[in-house]
């Protein structure tokens, strides 16, 4: 079980697979007198499912969250919170002519080769279909920073999606306007923040999944509000919990904090600069109270050609996993505002 669960004071285990009869979440560590707020955790399961435009996934699910534990009258008990999200679409039928190795970059060779027993149906465990555990988790982590942290946001959006890249004017202007509104980036398709260019890219993602293509992206993640002070010094600074909690997300395969220069810049001139961009927000694996900035990589969808018209598959994973990105961010960030209280006296 312990590779089913994440965070050290908050954690988060998930269960369930891609074409089983459910999927869920159990929450420990959150503390007792937590104001529920089901609007939240509706918004954030609303945001990650698919069906917002023509070019993802045509599997239909309602995530309809049953709350089996953990809340009474509006509060949490301090107990673990469960929450259950029933299968209504699994089309397992889809998978019945699946040979083995047929789809290599979704790695259900190593499954099977690493449990001997595994569930290939829809990806099974590995499918994104899991990631609903995880806003999940993090319309709970949100719940608990409005007490300790209100002032904290977390705003991802696209940067680069195949051939469309934000210029450094777009990519400054859309760092500007996340700073008033957190979810700013839904409104675009793609969650790529340019008019003109969300619209181009709408119709080019559409064609690649006409045509069984797929692409990869880097996607933004910017969080502000968050004061200064949290990470460990050694194993859990707060920039190695963030990568491993990012790079957990499928299909993701980098992740570069601050600036991403940094490799190749002479120490003087490096350190002289007072720009929060610099460091990313944190110093010494601890967070400085500046704004963190950090960009993740993910390859093209591994379902391509014949298999992706055949099937049901996104042409392009980053739109769709900028919430599960956040999502990780904020369960990162509200178990270390947990641990920090366990700092000092």
């Amino acid at each position: 079980m312990n590779a089913n669960r994440f965070g050290q004071i908050l954690t988060l285990t998930t269960f369930g697979e891609s074409h089983g009869p459910a999927l869920g979440a159990v929450i420990g560590g959150c503390p007792a007198g937590v104001a529920w707020d089901q609007e939240l955790l509706l918004k954030w399961l609303e945001r990650r499912r698919p069906g917002h435009s023509e070019w993802v996934s045509a599997r239909k699910e309602a995530d309809v969250p049953e709350v089996l534990s953990g809340v009474f009258e509006g509060k949490t008990l301090g107990t673990p919170i469960a929450v259950l999200i029933r299968n209504q679409d699994a089309r397992s039928k889809d998978y019945d002519s699946l040979q083995p190795g047929q789809r290599t970059g979704h790695a259900d060779d190593l499954w099977r080769d690493k449990f001997s027993h595994s569930d290939p149906r829809g990806g099974g465990r590995s499918s994104g279909r899991e990631t609903v555990a995880r806003v999940i988790g993090a319309s709970v982590a949100q719940m608990i920073a409005k007490h300790l942290a209100p002032e904290i946001s977390v705003t991802g959006f696209a940067k680069q999606i195949g051939p469309f890249e934000l210029s450094e004017d777009e990519f400054q202007t859309a760092l500007e306007k996340s700073q008033h509104s957190m979810w700013w980036a839904d409104q675009y398709s793609g969650r790529f923040p340019q008019a003109e260019k969300s619209k181009a890219l709408s119709e080019f993602l559409a064609e690649a999944k006409s045509e069984g293509k797929s692409y990869g992206g880097e996607a933004q993640i910017v969080v502000r509000g968050l004061p200064g002070g949290l990470g460990q010094p050694v194993f859990h600074k707060l920039k190695s919990d963030l990568a491993a909690a990012v790079l957990g997300v499928g299909a993701s395969f980098s992740f570069v904090l601050g600036d991403e220069l940094a490799s190749q810049s002479e120490g003087s001139q490096f350190h002289s600069q007072s720009s929060p961009v610099t460091y990313g927000g944190i110093r010494g694996g601890i967070s400085t109270g500046e704004p963190i900035q950090f960009k993740v990589g993910f390859k093209p969808t591994s379902s391509v050609l014949d298999l992706a018209k055949a099937g049901r598959h996104d042409p392009c994973i980053v739109p769709r996993a900028i919430p599960v990105l956040e999502a990780m961010v904020w369960l990162v960030l509200v178990d270390h505002l947990l641990w920090q209280r366990l700092d000092r006296i």
